[in-house]
């Protein structure tokens, strides 16, 4: 009886031991769910277009605003760069003028607009003449001394004045 007991005892552990190992490889593994892929569109900044004797008349209305001037560019110089209130480092901007749209007979630049452009942006652009027609886009950042400050996101050359070649005289 004792050995019947073992045996059945026996018997009952390697069911179980069976059983459980059946029970753990037979048992359904998922993977781990992935995250759906969302594939980002680019960024498209809105710019509104404005004329840029309203925006000095007004640089507090379009501070943080985002706008789009055409304009006649004038020349790059280093007006208000390094400025406190309105910083903007001169070793990594230039700034440019543009011409006042309200005088035709004469080149006035517009200095109560501050412009900046990146350095690196504005090489590019090296051979600009004054009087190209220009478009740019950016930031009114700042308000500065009551003048509009912008920081440039595009720039385009619309229409360059033709290049007038120098003869040499012999």
């Amino acid at each position: 009886m004792k050995n019947k007991f073992n045996l059945s005892l026996l018997l009952i552990m390697v069911s179980v031991g069976i059983g459980l190992g059946t029970l753990g490889t037979s048992a359904v593994v998922q993977a781990p769910k992935k995250a759906p892929v969302t594939i980002q569109k680019p960024i498209t900044l809105n710019y509104d277009y404005a004329n840029s004797l309203d925006i000095v008349a007004h640089p507090t209305q379009y501070l943080n605003k985002r706008v789009k001037i055409k304009a006649k560019f004038d020349k790059f110089t280093t007006l208000g760069l390094d400025y406190k209130p309105a910083f903007r480092s001169s070793e990594k901007y230039i700034t440019f003028l543009i011409k006042r749209d309200d005088v035709t007979n004469h080149t006035i630049p517009l200095s109560e607009m501050k412009i900046f452009i990146n350095r690196d942006e504005a090489e590019k652009y090296i051979d600009l003449s004054v009087g190209d027609e220009i478009e740019f886009s950016g930031v009114v950042f700042s308000d500065a001394l009551g003048d509009a400050w912008v920081e440039v996101e595009k720039f385009i050359v619309l229409n360059p004045k033709p290049k007038v070649e120098k003869s040499i005289k012999k």
